[in-house]
């Protein structure tokens, strides 16, 4: 039977923010829960209809009714690029566990776990992950990016749930590289006070990345939601897989920096530095800092993914979801600075 309850968590944000947009005009609004760290910034989805209700990642109290009502929920990931903090699974969890029983005992909390063993307590039969468009075509289920480890952690957990739960059911949405996170690819590097190079552990050469528009990411998620809950005797072709959504066109590193470079207004280059060196620019150090700790050197391995072609893998899946083609990554940049 459709899901017709459908929860977003977080909805704010980027990809939050997009996908509640775009999912008030494909559902009724009665039919939507949008759950939020400042719910206050859902007050107009609130006036529409929609349910709004507070909740975090890192508060597991609110956590345990957060998702009361709830049949199809989309999770996004926790925003950070911490790994064991956001999920390090290892457990199977039954959709039989009382409520108050504990499902785990692992020592640390891991984000993602707490939440989707929450939603199932409380009655959630079908998850759609907001993971990451690293690790290339959507049957691969390895990569050599830091960042990507909490999301395959996840992916995995979600799949032993479909085992061990017959009524249960999952799509990971890897949402690709989003071309308003160029900064993170290129040192923090900022059009409005542009320097001449940009210093990273890498030549600029392909293979490239499918760069794409965050609110297309929002837009997209939308409509394949849509596509379930109303989807006939419940049948579903993604159910239990995993999708890739990307841009249409790959640019290389170099071919990056060369748009940013136009929309700055003076040329810019890629000068290729040690991964020690990197990750000693401080522009990275504070850009990668998490809980006093930075990652700066960890991402690194973001570079490598690139020189592997993990970012490059072009899926139509996101034009065909859209009715269009997908915005370039020229235009969304200058949108930004317009």
């Amino acid at each position: 039977m459709p899901q017709r309850t459908v929860g977003i968590f977080p909805a704010t944000g980027g990809i939050g923010g997009g996908t509640v947009k775009h999912i008030l005009n494909r559902l009724p609004a009665k039919d939507l829960v949008f759950i939020a760290r400042s719910p206050e910034k859902l007050a107009e989805e609130k006036a529409d209809g929609a349910t709004v209700r507070k909740a975090d990642y890192d508060d597991d109290a609110a956590l345990e009714t957060a998702f009361d009502g709830i049949e199809t929920l989309f999770l996004i990931s926790y925003a950070s690029v911490e790994h064991h903090h956001r999920t390090q699974v290892r457990v199977y969890v039954s959709l039989n566990t009382p409520k108050t029983t504990s499902p785990t005992n692992h020592p640390i909390p891991q984000r993602h776990r707490v939440a989707i063993d929450a939603a199932l307590k409380s009655g959630v039969k079908y998850i759609f992950y907001g993971s990451l468009g690293f690790a290339g075509a959507p049957s691969s289920h390895s990569s050599v990016a830091h960042v990507m480890a909490p999301h395959l952690d996840t992916e995995k957990y979600l799949e032993q749930l479909s085992w061990a739960n017959p009524g249960f059911g999952y799509t990971v949405v890897r949402e690709g590289l989003y071309s308003e996170s160029y900064p993170l690819y290129t040192s923090f590097f900022d059009p409005k006070h542009p320097a001449p190079e940009i210093k990273i552990p890498h030549d600029g050469s392909g293979p490239g990345i499918a760069w794409v528009k965050r609110e297309e990411l929002g837009e997209g998620t939308a409509e394949l939601i849509r596509r379930f809950v109303e989807s006939p005797g419940g049948a579903y072709e993604y159910r239990n897989s995993r999708v890739l959504l990307s841009g249409q066109q790959v640019l290389t590193l170099a071919e990056t920096v060369e748009i940013l470079g136009r929309i700055a207004g003076t040329p810019v280059g890629i000068r290729k530095v040690s991964e020690e060196e990197y990750a000693g620019l401080e522009a990275n150090v504070e850009g990668f800092n998490y809980r006093g700790v930075s990652y700066a050197y960890p991402w690194t391995t973001s570079f490598e993914a690139f020189r592997r072609g993990e970012g490059s893998f072009v899926s139509p899946l996101l034009k065909e979801l859209l009715g269009r083609e997908p915005e370039a990554f020229e235009t969304t940049i200058r949108g930004l600075f317009e």
